[in-house]
């Protein structure tokens, strides 16, 4: 029953994972290419 109890937890924390990580965030690349212009119009 213990196994079980570890298989359940593992399965739920990956697909908890894979519906965090489906999408990628834009602000980062918003920020980069904001930054990337400045240091070309400087």
């Amino acid at each position: 029953s213990c196994l079980r109890l570890v298989r359940a937890l593992a399965v739920e924390t990956h697909e908890n994972w894979i519906e965090a990580h489906r999408y990628l965030d834009m602000n980062l690349l918003k920020e980069h290419k904001k930054h990337k212009l400045m240091e070309l119009a400087a």
